[in-house]
């Protein structure tokens, strides 16, 4: 297969794309791919270092309210349609896969002017700009959660889940919580707030702490790089028992989630489809601050299937913290019967699913 992908500006974007191209070249290692991302996003830095050839647009997104910066973003969006046409005339794609970002935008609605097979991938349950504008040009939508099909043309939608959950779903871990100086045969809550961390969770954790300290379980808390030496000021007044770990950023993330008996943490797309493919009871604490509030949404598929908790960032203190944390760490069964629940929302065999979807267009 000859493949165009493109996704862009956060990881939410980028790793469904990259999954989908580690299935296509286990499947058929002839493959040709190109990833067409922005210079902009994450992408830039992420894409090449997999070794993939990588060709960077410039486009910026629009600003909601009105700006004169909006003529600048749609004359870009132009320049990079017409650099995205001459890319596929020389590369000849079989198919084209945009998974979100502006910069798919360009690249996906420039395929589907040239009448290649295009498809789009949309990670949330709320549905992107990007995504909603191009779903009236592609041949066929996948997406991740049943909550967007109709936000959709109904014929063109395959719920398909999300690529992210079967790249982790088949990792090995070897991992040991002895690693990190814990005990390996104790139950064990993780606290993460995303790469960057996020100040209202790790708030919450400094002022849940002395609670932590006694209790049976242990907890690992990342309170994300740049945020670690303040985090760590904050707690100097405390004594951090054996059974607490306060790490900056856990680097392996896929291999540390299988040894977690429960997560605590934002509720993004892509976590989502981590904590599902495992099948990890969740605590979920949605970000406000996302278009659409679409983490609230996110979690709300889990929270009414049993598959996670949720606390409001309005309501998340130290006390609701650890209120929820408790409720499930001291409590086995309703663990057992929430990572049943969570499994059966993870999807496998996300990357095939779409794979078919491209095959059945080619033919």
């Amino acid at each position: 297969m000859r493949l165009i992908i493109s996704g862009g500006g956060t990881g939410g974007h980028i790793y469904p794309a990259l999954a989908i191209v580690e299935d296509l070249l286990k499947q058929e290692p002839n493959s040709k791919v190109l990833y067409v991302g922005s210079k902009r996003g994450l992408e830039s830095s992420i894409v090449p270092k997999q070794g993939l050839d990588f060709i960077a647009l410039e486009i910026q997104g629009f600003r909601r309210s009105l700006s004169l910066e909006n003529f600048k973003t749609l004359a870009l969006f132009f320049k990079s349609v017409h650099q995205s046409k001459k890319i596929i005339k020389d590369f000849k794609p079989d198919v084209v896969i945009g998974t979100g970002g502006y910069v798919s935008g360009a690249v996906v609605y420039a395929a589907a002017k040239a009448h290649i097979p295009t498809i789009i991938h949309e990670q949330n349950s709320v549905v992107g700009l990007t995504n909603k504008f191009l779903s009236r040009y592609v041949d066929k939508i996948a997406i991740g959660f049943h909550e967007a099909k109709d936000q959709f043309p109904a014929q063109k939608v395959v719920f398909a889940g999300n690529p992210r959950a079967q790249q982790v779903a088949h990792m090995k871990s070897d991992f040991k919580w002895s690693e990190i100086g814990l005990a390996d045969n104790e139950p064990t809550a993780l606290i993460f707030g995303g790469s960057q961390g996020a100040p209202a969770i790790n708030n919450a954790v400094v002022s849940a702490m002395s609670g932590f300290n006694q209790r049976k379980y242990q907890v690992v808390f990342v309170t994300g790089q740049k945020r670690y030496d303040e985090v760590m000021h904050q707690l100097a007044k405390n004594k951090i028992n054996d059974n607490i770990k306060v790490l900056p950023y856990i680097d392996n993330m896929p291999k540390v989630l299988p040894r977690v008996d429960l997560i605590v943490g934002r509720a993004g797309a892509t976590s989502i489809a981590e904590i599902t493919a495992l099948g990890v009871p969740s605590v979920l604490i949605p970000s406000p601050y996302v278009t659409a509030d679409h983490q609230t949404k996110n979690t709300m598929s889990l929270v009414n299937r049993g598959a996670a908790l949720m606390i409001k960032q309005a309501d998340l203190d130290g006390e609701s913290l650890l209120k929820s944390v408790d409720q499930l760490m001291h409590d086995q069964q309703a663990r057992e019967k929430m990572s049943d629940n969570s499994k059966k929302l993870g999807v496998i065999d996300s990357a095939d699913k779409i794979l078919e979807m491209a095959r059945a267009l080619m033919h």
